[in-house]
């Protein structure tokens, strides 16, 4: 994957230098842990089954 080694390459030569000498982690922003992208998963299709249900109650209902 060329694409991931280009993103994570330090932007100069300080960062290069904490990486490699310092045993600073290569940050890794690309995307969310596991447990936050299910919480967020479980959060988001409650709201839309909410909305769905009380769409559809208001049109029987009333």
């Amino acid at each position: 994957m060329p694409e991931n080694e280009e993103q994570n390459k330090p932007f100069n030569d300080a960062m290069e230098h904490q990486q490699n000498v310092e045993g600073a982690p290569i940050p890794n922003t690309g995307e969310l842990p596991l447990p936050i992208k299910v919480i967020g998963y479980f959060l988001i299709g409650g709201i839309i089954l909410i909305l769905v249900f009380g769409l559809v109650g208001n049109f029987l209902f009333n």
